[in-house]
């Protein structure tokens, strides 16, 4: 009898304590950097591996790697294409050959109604550790469900946290206006398996 007892308490524990895996494939980030002046480049990241957790079928935490080789821009094409990738995966800004991957993992989930921010009420408020060239730094951003298979996330951070200093006013003075703002913006999609 305590056998089953036990194997019904893990049964039931694995059912409500479960990673739900993200479809790496279809999931994607889209990157923002701008400069001082309007001018803005943009382009996509993809993940390497994604998982949500849930305890008793509520979100409480997830892990996330970027795989910053797929560092790809799209607002440019051909040589100018070639030449900013390069820069961008070179030590003045993420040094991709020391750093192949980013990392994001959630340490705290709010659910919009304690939330310290606006949120509809299906959103949630996320504080997580980011980590980028092995120099890691708290975040908080917004998560939305989309529908029953996918999530949408907005998050910025400041880049001369994680030493990219390249026209960062941030370490650098009368750039004008060759200043790159040090804001990124992510719009993340997410998708479930």
């Amino acid at each position: 009898m305590d056998k089953i007892i036990l194997t019904f308490t893990l049964l039931i524990s694995f059912f409500l304590n479960s990673q739900v895996q993200i479809n790496v494939n279809k999931s994607n980030i889209k990157w923002t950097g701008k400069e001082l002046t309007t001018k803005e480049h943009y382009g996509a990241l993809k993940f390497s591996k994604a998982n949500l957790e849930y305890e008793d079928e509520k979100l409480v935490g997830g892990e996330f790697v970027v795989d910053m080789t797929t560092l790809d821009v799209q607002d440019l094409s051909g040589r100018g294409k070639e030449r900013l990738e390069g820069h961008l995966r070179s030590d003045d800004f993420f040094s991709v050959d020391k750093h192949n991957n980013a990392y994001l993992k959630i340490t705290e989930v709010i659910p919009a109604e304690f939330s310290r921010i606006t949120l509809d009420e299906k959103s949630y408020e996320l504080v997580g550790d980011l980590t980028i060239k092995d120099i890691t730094h708290p975040i908080t951003f917004t998560l939305k469900p989309e529908d029953n298979q996918s999530y949408k996330a907005e998050l910025t951070f400041d880049r001369s946290k994680y030493d990219v200093r390249f026209r960062s006013g941030s370490f650098f003075e009368n750039l004008g206006d060759k200043l790159i703002l040090d804001d990124i913006k992510l719009e993340v999609t997410l998708v479930k398996n």
